[in-house]
């Protein structure tokens, strides 16, 4: 059933009707805006995992001695 949901047309209209609603002003500040955020997030994801592995690393350590 939703195994074709998404077809190429249908990100087509999405951009069409985003175009309509935000004006060809709004978009690109809108992408960079939503660039930025994507990046902030990749980070924040990044550095919870870095922080994740050395508690495990110091949970490990500590349980050795």
């Amino acid at each position: 059933m939703l195994r074709n949901a998404l077809e190429p047309w249908h990100l087509v209209l999405v951009l069409v009707v985003c175009l309509l609603v935000f004006g060809s002003k709004r978009l690109p500040d809108m992408a960079r805006s939503l660039g930025r955020s994507m990046r902030i997030l990749k980070s924040e994801a990044r550095a919870l995992r870095s922080e994740d592995s050395r508690t495990d690393t110091r949970t490990d350590s500590s349980q050795a001695v």
